[in-house]
């Protein structure tokens, strides 16, 4: 069990070096030792710190830092296909190109080869991608695409591609 706490070194501690040896020291009450009281009194003024401290360490020691329990459900997520669309961001800007890849969670299943526009109608188009619609249906039961995803023509993966080619006699 600890010591208990010394009233009049608590107020001691309160009080300057100088103004406590005059106090304590031998023309005052006398309770003033060099040796031991420096140190006790920087005890008196630190120990909510010093006690924090310890018992941080001392917690540290007795229970190591425990680890949250995860609980990992496995869920059954069916295939879905996504429907990438290389578009400027104009309303009425054309379609450079279309990719489609078929994912299950994390795991890519199946990617479409990409394939350039230029030079298709809206008709064509959509009939190439009922066509995909229907492989994939065959091979996945997938009956629709999700919410289409638009990137920039310039993040085209095909190559050659005219976006990255440079033009005759000119620099890119």
């Amino acid at each position: 069990m600890p010591r208990r706490i010394n009233p009049q070194c608590l107020a001691c501690a309160q009080l300057s070096t100088d103004e406590a040896r005059c106090r304590h020291g031998p023309m005052g009450d006398g309770c003033w030792h060099e040796g031991r009281c420096h140190r006790r009194r920087s005890h008196y003024r630190n120990r909510r710190d010093i006690n924090t401290q310890r018992r941080e360490v001392y917690r540290q020691q007795v229970t190591p830092a425990a680890e949250v329990p995860t609980l990992a459900v496995p869920v059954l997520l069916a295939p879905v296909a996504y429907l990438y669309l290389y578009r400027g961001q104009r309303r009425d800007a054309p379609l450079h190109a279309i990719a489609i890849a078929v994912w299950q969670g994390e795991t890519c299943l199946l990617e479409v080869a990409p394939i350039h526009c230029a030079g298709m109608r809206t008709g064509q188009i959509q009939a190439y991608l009922t066509t995909v619609l229907g492989d994939l249906q065959q091979q996945f039961g997938i009956r629709k695409f999700e919410p289409e995803i638009r990137l920039e023509p310039q993040e085209c993966p095909l190559s050659p591609c005219p976006l990255k080619v440079a033009p005759p006699g000119g620099q890119p």
